[in-house]
C-alpha cells in the first residue's frame, strides 16, 4: 500500500518519537562508548564461521577460496556501506527494520525485523551448543547441557544489566579475537617469507599444485562462495549497538569506513595464508581445522588448545552479541506497535522483558537440540538458514529508496554515502539474487532457502494484514 508524502513523514516522526521510549516512559541508555563500538565492529567480523566453517569452503574450492572470500566480502562491504549510510542518517536500535519500514512500508519492517530476531535467537542456541562442546572436550566428565545452562545464565544476566556490561564483554572478547588473528597473520607472513625456524618459503607450489588454483572447477568455487557468504553474518550488530552510544553517527561512520580493510585483512588475508603455507587438501585441515593445521605445521606448541580457546571466545562472543541484537530488534518492533506491548517496558535503560523473551527462545531451541536434534531443531536451523540474504535484500531496497528521499529532503544527513549510487546498490541486489540462485543448485542449501522463504511469506502476509488494518482505522 503506497503512502502519501505527508503520511510517510508522519510515520517517520512517530517512529522517531517511540524509538527510544519504552512502555514505562523510560528509554534505552547511551552506555556504549566509542571504544566499545570500535571493538564490536572490529571483532564482529571474526567469528566461529571463520575459525570453524572455513574448512568446508577450503575443501570445496581449494586455493580459489581466496577468490570466494574476496567476492563475497565485496558484496558484504556494499551491504555494510548501505546500512552505514542509513544508520548514520537515522540511528535507531531497530536499524534496518526501521529503515525498511520508513522506506518500503510497515510490512517490510515487520517482516525483516522478526526474521532477524528469529535468526539471532536460533543462533544463540547454535553458538551456545558449540561452546558447550568445547568445554565438554576439556571436561569430559561433565554434560554439555550443564555448560549451556551456565552460558545462558551468564549472558542473560549480562544483557539484563546495564548496556555497558554488554559493551565491556564484547570489548574484551573482540580484543582477544583480534590479537589471536593478528598473531596468526604475522606468523603466516613470516612462514611464507621463510623467516621462521624450520620452515622454507613455499612460493606458489600450494596455490598451483594439486589440481591448480581451481582444483574442483567453477562448481567448487561456487560452493566455496556460498560457505564464505554466511561466514560474514553478524556484522549488522554494530549498527544496532550504535543507537545506544553517546555519538551514534560518528560511531557508525567510523565502523563502516574501516570495514573494508578489516574484511580484506582478517578473512581474505587469512585464507590466502592458509592455502599458501599448507596444501589445501592436507588431511589436517579436515581433522583439526585450517588454523590449527597451519599452527601445527609451524610447530607452534599446543596449537590445538590455543585455537580451542579462541574458538570458545568467538562462540561466547556470539552468544552475548546475539542475545543483545535480538532483544534490541524485538524491543524496536514492540515499541513501534509490531509486537506484544507488555514486552516493551524499559527499566534501567534496558528492555529487560525483551531480553528475557529472546533468551528464553534461545534456551528452548537448545532443549529442542537435545530432544529432537534431527527434527524440530533442524527445522529451526533451516527456517533461518537464508535469513541473512533476506535481510541484505531489504537493506539494499530500503537504501535505494531512502537515499533519494534524503537527497531531496535532508542532504546534510548523508554523513556516510554509498559509493557510485545507485549503480553499486543494483550490483549488490544482483549479487544477492545470484547467491540465491546458487543455493537452488545445492540440495542442502535449497532446503534452507525453501524453509526461509516459507517463513518470510508467513511474516509478509501477517505484516500486510497489519498494515491494511492500521490504514483502515
Amino acid at each position: 500500500m503506497n503512502r502519501t508524502p505527508s503520511s510517510a513523514a508522519a510515520s517517520r516522526e512517530q517512529t522517531d518519537a517511540v524509538q527510544g521510549a519504552g512502555q514505562d516512559g523510560g528509554s534505552l541508555s547511551n552506555g556504549l562508548k566509542q571504544r566499545h563500538l570500535s571493538m564490536i565492529a572490529l571483532g564482529g567480523v571474526i567469528g566461529a564461521g571463520l575459525f570453524v566453517g572455513s574448512r568446508e569452503g577450503i575443501a570445496a574450492a581449494g586455493p580459489s577460496i581466496v577468490l570466494a572470500y574476496a567476492v563475497s566480502g565485496a558484496l558484504v562491504m556494499l551491504i555494510m556501506r548501505m546500512l552505514g549510510e542509513m544508520a548514520a542518517a537515522n540511528p535507531a536500535s531497530g536499524s534496518f527494520s526501521v529503515h525498511a519500514e520508513r522506506s518500503i512500508g510497515s510490512w517490510a519492517g515487520f517482516t525483516v525485523g522478526w526474521m532477524f530476531t528469529a535468526l539471532l535467537c536460533v543462533a544463540v542456541a547454535a553458538e551456545a551448543l558449540g561452546a558447550a562442546d568445547v568445554m565438554h572436550q576439556w571436561f569430559p566428565s561433565t554434560q554439555p547441557w550443564m555448560w549451556v545452562l551456565v552460558f545462558m545464565v551468564i549472558f542473560t544476566g549480562t544483557n539484563l544489566a546495564a548496556v555497558g556490561n554488554f559493551g565491556e564483554f564484547e570489548f574484551w572478547f573482540a580484543t582477544l579475537k583480534v590479537a589471536a588473528i593478528g598473531i596468526f597473520l604475522v606468523l603466516g607472513v613470516l612462514a611464507i617469507l621463510g623467516l621462521l625456524p624450520g620452515t622454507s618459503a613455499p612460493g606458489t607450489a600450494h596455490l598451483t599444485g594439486d589440481g591448480g588454483f581451481l582444483p574442483k572447477g567453477v562448481d567448487g568455487l561456487m560452493v566455496g562462495l556460498l560457505a564464505s557468504v554466511f561466514a560474514y553474518g553478524g556484522l549488522e550488530t554494530v549498527t544496532i549497538a550504535a543507537a545506544e552510544s553517546k555519538d551514534p553517527v560518528r560511531g557508525v561512520a567510523s565502523a563502516v569506513r574501516t570495514a573494508m580493510w578489516r574484511i580484506a585483512l582478517f578473512y581474505v588475508g587469512s585464507m590466502a595464508i592458509i592455502v599458501t603455507v599448507i596444501p589445501w587438501s592436507a588431511p589436517s585441515i579436515a581433522k583439526s581445522g585450517p588454523y590449527v593445521a597451519v599452527l601445527d605445521y609451524l610447530k607452534i606448541p599446543a596449537a590445538g588448545q590455543i585455537m580451542n580457546v579462541v574458538i570458545l571466545v568467538a562462540l561466547l562472543s556470539a552468544v552475548n552479541a546475539n542475545i543483545y541484537g535480538s532483544s534490541r530488534m524485538a524491543y524496536s518492533l514492540i515499541s513501534r506497535g509490531q509486537g506484544p506491548a507488555f514486552l516493551g517496558k524499559v527499566s534501567g535503560g534496558v528492555p529487560r522483558r525483551a531480553v528475557l523473551l529472546c533468551s528464553a527462545f534461545g534456551f528452548i531451541a537448545v532443549l529442542f537440540s537435545f530432544l529432537w536434534p534431527t527434527t524440530l531443531f533442524q527445522w529451526l536451523l533451516n527456517m533461518v538458514g537464508a535469513a541473512v540474504l533476506v535481510v541484505w535484500g531489504f537493506i539494499a531496497v530500503a537504501q535505494l529508496r531512502m537515499r533519494r528521499r534524503l537527497e531531496r529532503e535532508a542532504p546534510e544527513k548523508l554523513v556516510v554515502k554509498m559509493w557510485a549510487f545507485p549503480v553499486l546498490t543494483w550490483v549488490a541486489l544482483a549479487g544477492i539474487v545470484a547467491v540465491l540462485m546458487l543455493m537452488l543448485r545445492d540440495d542442502n542449501q535449497r532446503i534452507q532457502l525453501l524453509f526461509t522463504g516459507g517463513f518470510g511469506v508467513v511474516l509478509t502476509v501477517i505484516g500486510l494484514i497489519r498494515q491494511r488494518a492500521l490504514s483502515n482505522r
